[in-house]
């Protein structure tokens, strides 16, 4: 893949350029082969908490992905409470499997995903084992508490789309008929895909902050940039909101405005780690000048203590 030898041979130069010890590069293939060993530890990870996850499927489905189809459900809970007629026992939505494999495929598939959530923080903090070698002392500084950070961000996103998007999703399709007469039969794995994809895709976009973190390192973006087309992104961001809800303007809508707010936050940062930058430059220029002048001192000190040399003289 075209994109991974681009990620490894970036890793590669930023190693040559901040490594001590130039005689012990390493190759293309001995970058390679690292990045392979830290993938196989987060497949492993996601596999062991896809184990488990397995083994309490049942739980896991019941109390857990079908949740929110219960009136029982925190957010159904909470509009009960302010307006008694949007109370409901159970929403009205019939489960069904229409291919032999269907049931046994989508076990594997919510074991998969939720492994892959549960090991989230496990295969950031992998991914920035990798990078580590290739960046300075101060990037490894402004970067440090990186992976708190996106595990938190993307914790958020999955809880944001667990306990709001999802619940006001399923109760908007489901009383949606188009005749009485029409019953909602739903596939189970059409359900558990919406749900999931709902988790896993508000839980990426809401990492928006520390992509334009990294962009803005990278001299991609700048504040004034993402100001000047703060309109375009709207747009984009409601694309976004379209792709990973189901074809509900309500769910689109509670998507679209968390994701503003991360894009106005993502306009602070970017200044914010503007700023550092020209700090930390300002302060490496002025501290390079102090051992200029310095050095220049020690040298002019060096030429008047030491005696002068009288000029050779000539033959006559």
């Amino acid at each position: 893949m075209g994109w991974i030898d681009s990620f490894v041979k970036f890793r590669e130069k930023r190693v040559k350029e901040v490594s001590p010890n130039p005689e012990k590069e390493m190759s293309f293939l001995d970058h390679l082969e690292e990045l392979r060993w830290h993938l196989v530890r987060s497949i492993a990870a996601i596999v062991v908490f896809a184990i488990a996850l397995y083994i309490n499927l049942s739980w896991l489905l019941s109390n857990v992905l079908l949740a929110p189809f219960k009136g029982s459900f925190i957010t159904h809970q909470l509009m009960c409470r302010l307006d008694p007629s949007l109370c409901f026992e159970k929403i009205d939505v019939t489960y069904i499997a229409i291919s032999p494999y269907e049931q046994f495929i989508n076990s594997l598939t919510m074991s998969l995903i939720g492994g892959f959530v549960f090991a989230f923080p496990y295969v950031i903090w992998e991914f920035w084992r990798f990078i580590r070698p290739g960046l300075h002392d101060h990037e490894q500084r402004s970067m440090r508490g990186s992976v708190a950070v996106m595990s938190l961000l993307f914790f958020i996103g999955v809880a944001f789309a667990f306990f709001v998007i999802v619940p006001f999703s399923v109760q908007f399709l489901a009383g949606y008929k188009l005749s009485p007469e029409i019953e909602n039969q739903w596939r189970i794995g059409d359900v558990i895909g919406m749900i999931t994809q709902l988790l896993i895709g508000t839980g990426l976009v809401f990492e928006m902050p520390v992509l334009m973190l990294y962009l803005t390192k990278m001299g991609v973006v700048t504040p004034e940039f993402l100001r000047k087309y703060r309109r375009h992104a709207i747009v984009i961001l409601l694309f976004i909101a379209a792709i990973i809800t189901p074809p509900d303007w309500i769910s689109q809508i509670l998507t679209f405005f968390p994701l503003y707010l991360l894009y106005e936050i993502s306009i602070g940062v970017s200044g914010r780690t503007l700023k550092r930058q020209a700090a930390r430059e300002a302060r490496e220029k002025a501290e390079e000048e102090a051992a200029r002048k310095k050095a220049e001192a020690e040298a002019a000190k060096e030429a008047a203590a030491s005696p002068a040399v009288p000029p050779a003289s000539t033959p006559s």
